[in-house]
């Protein structure tokens, strides 16, 4: 079988015996895209540490679309989805892949990092992304972006009492923000608490998941907006990372 074949064969499986999902030829023919771009681009520029392709299939696709399982397509049809700190595009644009009805913002800090997903979302001229260079404390206070999400998504960015700062602001009253973390984070979840009220969110659940049979397991933190943030958050460039809430 070609390169191509072997991934197909591979993304089919598992994205139907973890998530349930059967994947058109076009989703498989925009992911192969994507990997190769990642793997190609990831030669001159540090972009991921996993570089075998069945790894990236498991590791950044299948991880990365686990909230279809979760939550279900239907609930982000029409919706407006931003992912913060999105890096090589992680979870935001394996996401835009599968959910063509909905409008993603991906956002980053680095350049480099956009400009690289620039270049995946020209080759695969997918119409539902939007790529965005800046950082989230500057971003959540333009009126273009502040509380103009449904959803915000984040995978990998920081702990909980600092994430929240960082993206709860992007989402209005009655959206959700969504932390991919590992399911031992009750710690992190209790010191965070503090932050994700005074940003105008409640923790709802934790949603576990098993991504490797033998690996520990995971989960998604889902918070809840029921009101409001205060203009004065987030506070300026570095200090959530600096003086958590």
């Amino acid at each position: 079988m070609t390169d191509y074949e072997n991934f197909s064969k591979l993304m089919i499986e598992e994205f139907e015996k973890k998530l349930g999902i059967v994947l058109s030829e076009r989703q498989c023919q925009d992911f192969f895209t994507f990997m190769n771009l990642l793997l190609e681009k990831n030669k001159v520029m540090n972009l991921t540490a996993i570089t075998e392709p069945s790894e990236v299939v498991i590791r950044h696709f299948v991880d990365s679309s686990i909230l279809l399982k979760l939550f279900g397509k239907e609930s982000f049809d029409g919706k407006k989805v931003i992912d913060v700190g999105t890096g090589a595009g992680f979870p935001g644009l394996p996401l835009a892949i599968l959910l063509k009805e909905t409008d993603f913002v991906l956002s980053d800090t680095l350049g480099k990092r956009i400009a690289f997903l620039k270049e995946v979302v020209g080759n695969i001229k997918i119409k539902n992304v939007r790529l965005i260079k800046g950082r989230a404390e500057d971003l959540a206070h333009d009126k273009n972006y502040r509380e103009r999400f449904d959803f915000v998504v984040s995978r990998g960015v920081a702990k909980v009492s600092v994430l929240s700062e960082y993206t709860i602001p992007f989402i209005n009253v009655g959206g959700k923000a969504l932390f991919y973390k590992m399911a031992d984070c009750d710690a992190e979840l209790q010191d965070g608490d503090n932050a994700i009220k005074k940003l105008g969110g409640m923790f709802h659940v934790k949603h576990p998941y098993t991504l490797i049979s033998d690996e520990p397991e995971r989960c998604i933190l889902e918070i809840i907006k029921n009101s409001p943030t205060l203009k004065s958050f987030p506070r300026k460039a570095g200090l959530p990372s600096k003086e958590p809430l």
